[in-house]
């Protein structure tokens, strides 16, 4: 399936200063599968050495010779290493003592030769005893699919260009088309393997079993490196469903467990934050660029890093995420925030936060960084998409700042002059990146 993220590990073959690549992400958003196809499709052969539960590479890195590390390996897998021509792939390279720092070294002594490794930043920040090679190495984060890539999944090219083209009208026209996609999107979620498997048969069951079968992945990872905290991070993850189910969405330490203290679950909430499994979204104070100086670290929501997964967390029947408008309308439009926060984080890792005021019910779902600007985003999935918070935020609250507001919605796209209508849709041709 081909990944946006391709190009930049093209920009990363061909860039003459490159150094060996660090490619970051949570359990099963693709990391291996992109890395081979790199390997396969732009270099003479790829040599690949998974790290886990390996013997060989256990004892590989007891010195940083690279020379003997290289020739260790081309003896081990039978084949030949030559810079320029071998993509070579270290593959959960958490796993092997010392791998991580021996990257150090490539760097310094065989420049010439592609180096790149899969892991998790969670893993690979927990290496006790191991220095990371900070300035030696170059990292790039992988998240699950975004709906665009979806479309291409679904051999819809011309409609992944459209989408991204951000020409209204022309992508008003195929609104029908587009929300019947955005449904099974919600359902299926951006986890490539859920993804081949709903383009191989569009069989929900065998959908929700893929889910299933991550989501238990994902319960035996919270053992693995947490220690104590288990027990806890289990509880935070449970609570998503209910977190997000409240017409407030900021987390309420009370509903993991009556009398919960932030004190308790912090350390649990940042491990699921730094596994990339959750998405963390502070409070701003102020509209005002940059958002980071007006963030309230004690003021949050929570998202999921995935849609699908969410879909199967709240035990949502396929039938209902399928058939009609349940997936936009139910469960208080927390789908649709996930999934627009999802897109944000999966086209650029763009910064986005939220507002709320105390003392009032005024609260805009996020505000969103991009090119020098603050844009105030609310998202809508029922039918009545007034935005009366997001007018009063922008006209009555913050004149000064002189702020445009998004609403993204089914509806199709408008220009209303203090407010643009976006359909849900067509985030990422609105949110496309761009050199700031």
């Amino acid at each position: 399936m081909e990944r946006s993220i391709y190009q930049s590990l093209l920009s990363w073959k061909n860039d003459e200063n490159r150094k060996p690549l660090i490619l970051l992400g949570a359990r099963q958003v693709g990391k291996t599968y992109i890395l081979k196809e790199l390997g396969t499709r732009e270099f003479n052969n790829l040599v690949y050495v998974n790290c886990h539960n390996n013997p060989f590479t256990d004892l590989l890195f007891s010195d940083f010779n690279i020379q003997r590390i290289v020739h260790s390996i081309e003896i081990n897998y039978e084949v030949k290493i030559e810079p320029g021509k071998t993509l070579l792939f270290f593959d959960e390279i958490q796993e092997s003592p010392n791998a991580i720092p021996s990257l150090k070294y490539f760097c310094e002594d065989m420049r010439q030769l592609h180096v790149v490794a899969a892991g998790s930043l969670l893993g690979i920040s927990l290496r006790e005893n191991e220095s990371f090679p900070v300035g030696k190495v170059n990292t790039l984060k992988m998240f699950p699919m975004t709906f665009t890539e979806f479309l291409l999944a679904l051999k819809r090219k011309q409609l992944h260009d459209l989408v991204l083209s951000g020409d209204w009208e022309m992508i008003n026209v195929q609104c029908e088309l587009l929300t019947e996609l955005l449904r099974q999107y919600y359902f299926v979620g951006g986890m490539p393997e859920a993804v081949a498997k709903w383009v191989e048969n569009t069989d929900p069951k065998e959908v929700r079993q893929i889910q299933n079968n991550i989501l238990d992945a994902y319960y035996r990872d919270f053992g693995k490196h947490s220690n104590t905290l288990v027990h806890r991070i289990r509880q935070v993850w449970d609570s998503i469903p209910a977190q997000l189910a409240k017409e407030n969405k900021k987390f309420i330490f009370g509903a993991i467990k009556k009398g919960a203290r932030a004190a308790d679950f912090e350390d649990a909430i940042q491990w699921l934050v730094d596994a990339g499994l959750i998405y963390k979204i502070c409070r701003v104070s102020a509209p005002k660029y940059p958002l980071k100086f007006y963030k309230d670290n004690n003021a949050f929501k929570i998202y999921l890093l995935d849609c699908g997964l969410l879909a199967l967390l709240t035990e949502s029947r396929p039938q209902d995420m399928l058939l009609g408008n349940n997936a936009f309308n139910e469960f208080k439009g927390a789908y649709t925030e996930n999934y627009f926060l999802q897109e944000l984080v999966g086209i650029g890792d763009i910064p986005a936060y939220y507002y709320s005021k105390d003392n009032s019910r005024l609260e805009i779902d996020f505000l969103v960084q991009q090119n020098g600007c603050v844009l105030p985003c609310e998202t809508k999935a029922e039918e009545n998409v007034k935005s009366k918070s997001l007018r009063t935020f922008i006209v009555e609250e913050w004149p000064e700042q002189q702020l445009k507001g998004v609403r993204c919605s089914m509806k199709p796209y408008v220009n209303q002059g203090w407010m643009q209508n976006i359909p849900l849709y067509g985030v990422e041709g609105f949110f496309h990146p761009q050199d700031e």
